[in-house]
């Protein structure tokens, strides 16, 4: 194959995997996740599983720096993505993934647009699990994802052939525990609410109305 149609096939590729529906709906799921991790799990204090919680627990035991360490966990799923479930979903992701770093950074010159729910952490396990449910949920369904997590979730599903509600709570389930090592038990009761609830309206989300599936080559 020449260059020039190795390069029409890559455009064909591009109008077919970026339309504006998938763009749209991306970029919305994006919104509502980080609106919910700003807005409630940063202002609460809500711990996370997957990728970050990891992040930090390496942080407190090993002293493994969160800049250090983050880019590497998150590239490993990456590259577990991109082996199992394609290039056109590392394309997805990279687009979903600029899409939170940019509303986190709108968000962040906003004031809080919820109150202070710090009183209430039953109240912001709930809502937090919904926006993080419903944002992730609404990213996974366009063949993308969020964040080494999300990668590492839909790997572990394919292989195994299990829901991607297990996939997230096998793994946020893994590292909360592991967390309490070093934090204290009534918090991650709470982030436990919040992963069981946030991982079965993902997979509701990524399913309602058909077979989930993900973009590949």
């Amino acid at each position: 194959m020449n260059l020039k149609a190795r390069l029409q096939g890559e455009i064909q590729n591009f109008r077919r995997l970026f339309t504006p529906k998938r763009l749209i709906l991306l970029m919305l799921g994006t919104a509502i996740l980080s609106f919910g991790l700003y807005n409630i799990h940063r202002r609460v204090g809500i711990t996370e599983g997957g990728v970050l919680g990891m992040v930090l627990l390496l942080d407190h035991h090993f002293g493994l720096p969160p800049y250090l360490a983050t880019p590497i966990l998150d590239g490993l799923c990456y590259l577990l993505g991109w082996r199992f479930l394609g290039g056109n979903f590392i394309r997805l992701s990279v687009i979903s993934t600029l899409g939170v770093s940019g509303f986190l950074k709108l968000w962040q010159s906003l004031p809080y647009m919820l109150p202070d729910l710090t009183a209430h952490p039953l109240v912001a396990a709930i809502l937090g699990g919904l926006c993080v449910g419903i944002g992730v949920g609404l990213v996974v369904r366009q063949g993308g994802s969020s964040g080494g997590d999300d990668a590492l979730a839909l790997v572990i599903s394919k292989k195994t052939k299990c829901r991607i509600s297990r996939a997230y709570m096998a793994t946020d389930f893994t590292v909360l525990l592991l967390s309490l090592s070093y934090i204290p038990i009534q918090r991650i009761v709470f982030s436990l609410i919040t992963v069981t609830l946030s991982s079965l309206i993902i997979d509701l989300v990524q399913n309602f109305g058909r077979k989930g599936t993900v973009a590949t080559e």
